[in-house]
């Protein structure tokens, strides 16, 4: 845990300040989400809340930077990378931009990132996992975010176990981004008055890939035990990648907007945007004790856990999107 609560207090108000701010603006420039087919919600919503996660991300990273806490390169890197993304994600939730822009600017950023946190090492197993780790995440999470408060309470249970297995210092991010979270959570749950837009989706994306790889870079080498670093995601990366898969096989245009993911199912079959939230929140709250219990394990038994965990968790959303109405 961080030595002071008090860094941490100020980006929490930081991202509350800025989430609030981002409401009037969203108001008085209409940015507003409204209620269709492939939308989850039922009355008109105004968008681009996570800005404020955004500029407290940033925030922090400038504090921890002065307080020469984390290298000025690493810090300079993941705070360009950040606003890549996030300001990519704005400017889309102000007009609709192309996938493949999004894309390439989302990979542009995994570039800066891995060559800012590994390049000068030479380590290109990790640079290469952070180049990719950040175009999947930031997706991951834009198709996630789809009801109150799941995004936000999945990145914040993630950010808070991925920054205990992560050394000290590597953790920091996690606990930044646990507070930025804690910042804009009353602003979407139980009840939003403001959704993420793709801005917070992709700063919430953005800052777990690098939290994830800090955390999975904290035995110095790639091995049996790194997937271990995926429990506490595997909720989105299952949901996710399973829907993706199956839309892909069934000729669908997967890049479109969408209600097929098992918590849209959920919801649309009549349960609330609560309750769904809460049922993924405890299951990532279960991966991620998994995961700290098996942080000091041997990496073959991590690994493999791990890898069973995943192959469970895959089975289960197999069964539960049978019992799931459209």
């Amino acid at each position: 845990m961080p030595a002071s609560a008090w860094p941490l207090l100020a980006l929490w108000a930081a991202a509350a300040l800025g989430t609030w701010a981002t409401l009037r603006y969203a108001r008085r420039r209409r940015l507003i989400d409204l209620p269709g087919e492939r939308r989850s919600h039922a009355v008109p919503t105004p968008r681009g809340g996570g800005l404020g996660i955004a500029s407290a991300l940033l925030l922090g990273c400038a504090w921890a930077t002065a307080a020469g806490m984390v290298a000025p390169v690493a810090a300079l890197a993941f705070a360009a990378g950040l606003v890549l993304v996030a300001g990519i994600g704005w400017v889309d939730d102000h007009r609709p931009l192309s996938p493949a822009l999004r894309l390439l600017v989302q990979c542009l950023a995994g570039a800066v990132l891995a060559l800012g946190l590994f390049g000068a090492d030479g380590c290109r197993g990790w640079a290469l996992l952070a180049f990719a780790a950040v175009p999947v995440l930031v997706n991951v999470w834009n198709f996630m975010d789809g009801i109150d408060g799941l995004a936000t309470t999945q990145a914040l249970i993630c950010a808070c176990v991925l920054a205990l297995l992560a050394p000290a210092q590597a953790g920091l991010p996690g606990w930044a981004l646990a507070a930025a979270c804690c910042g804009f959570l009353p602003f979407n749950f139980p009840k939003a008055r403001i959704f993420l837009g793709d801005v917070g989706s992709g700063a919430l994306g953005y800052a777990l890939a690098a939290i994830a790889v800090a955390a999975a870079a904290r035995t110095g080498r790639i091995d049996g035990a790194t997937p271990v670093v995926l429990l506490p995601l595997s909720a989105f990366l299952v949901d996710a990648s399973m829907t993706l898969g199956g839309r892909i096989l069934a000729g669908e245009r997967w890049w479109l907007p969408h209600v097929s993911h098992l918590y849209q199912r959920w919801v649309r079959a009549g349960r609330s945007h609560v309750a769904v939230t809460l049922v993924y929140a405890s299951f990532s709250l279960m991966a991620g004790i998994l995961a700290l219990a098996l942080n000091q394990a041997e990496p073959w038994l991590a690994g493999g856990v791990a890898v069973l965990w995943l192959l469970l968790a895959a089975i289960t959303w197999l069964l539960l999107r049978r019992t799931a109405t459209h």
